[in-house]
């Protein structure tokens, strides 16, 4: 064990490649292989030589100079956030995961998750969230796909987009960043309000907001585009679709979903697919005039 971490700290001492910041993927994926022979932060048990000691220090250090990178990665892109410079330079990330060659497809995380997560530095709740009837897990949108939806939808300044079971405000707040769109973020979990709240006022956004309701009775008047990431089922879904419709006899909506309930919306017949539906994607549903 201790020779192959000894020939790791080597490999990775000798790329310097790794301390370009568009280095994140290969650097993600060093500390990766560093944390599993450090295991989460933990001294392990040595033979109480120096050597294995000393390689552990070494390691370690090794470890903080790469995570000291990623930060001051992040806190640049902050920065260009609050100065509202920052659409492009997401952009231009969410271009080179999407070229990668060694990109998560599905439902996956990947360094882009790492990036946003960064960016975001959400405060999230110390206590686990307990899940109701007919409410799911929380998850948050893989980036890449939110960075699709944006890139689909074409939202602009008129666009009022709504995320139904917003969570910790993913969509949101990513949505707020590269467009002109109003967002608001419904989640009826008031930890998670507070946390995306928290970030969103961190990064002085003033068009994203986060309210505390049920998505049943939330007000939906505003909203030109809709979203959900299988946030409900059963009759809590039905009753969110059947508002939804309500809202759609008034004008022109767009509904967008990912995981289990699209099959579930593309059954409503008030809604027409605006792409072929793909398993790993986000559908986009358009509303019948």
């Amino acid at each position: 064990m201790l020779s192959a971490l000894q020939s790791l700290i080597e490999e990775i001492n000798q790329d310097r490649s790794l301390d370009e910041p568009d280095q994140l993927r290969q650097r993600s994926e060093a500390l990766d292989r560093l944390d599993a022979y450090l295991l989460h932060g933990q001294v392990p048990e040595f033979d109480s030589s120096f050597t294995d000691v000393e390689l552990y220090q070494q390691a370690s250090a090794l470890y903080a100079r790469l995570e000291a990178i990623n930060s001051e990665l992040y806190q640049a892109i902050r920065r260009d956030i609050r100065q509202e410079t920052g659409p492009d330079c997401l952009r231009q990330w969410a271009e080179k995961s999407s070229k990668d060659e060694y990109a998560v497809h599905g439902e996956g995380y990947d360094y882009l998750d790492e990036l946003i997560s960064g960016i975001l530095q959400f405060q999230e709740p110390d206590d686990e969230v307990e899940v109701a009837a007919e409410m799911v897990f929380y998850q948050p949108t893989p980036a890449r796909h939110i960075f699709d939806l944006i890139a689909r939808t074409a939202l602009t300044e008129q666009d009022v987009l709504i995320d139904l079971g917003s969570g910790l405000g993913h969509v949101p707040l990513l949505v707020s960043i590269c467009s002109r769109a109003r967002c608001v973020g419904i989640e009826l979990e008031a930890t998670y309000v507070d946390c995306a709240r928290q970030s969103a006022q961190a990064l002085n956004l003033s068009n994203v907001t986060f309210l505390q309701q049920d998505a049943r009775v939330a007000d939906l008047s505003d909203g030109t585009v809709f979203y959900l990431y299988t946030p409900f089922t059963g009759t809590i879904l039905r009753s969110v679709l059947d508002a939804l419709r309500q809202e759609a006899a008034n004008r022109e909506i767009l509904v967008c979903t990912f995981g289990p309930c699209t099959p579930i919306v593309a059954k409503e017949p008030w809604l027409a697919a605006v792409d072929p539906i793909e398993v790993n994607r986000i559908a986009i549903f358009r509303s019948r005039g």
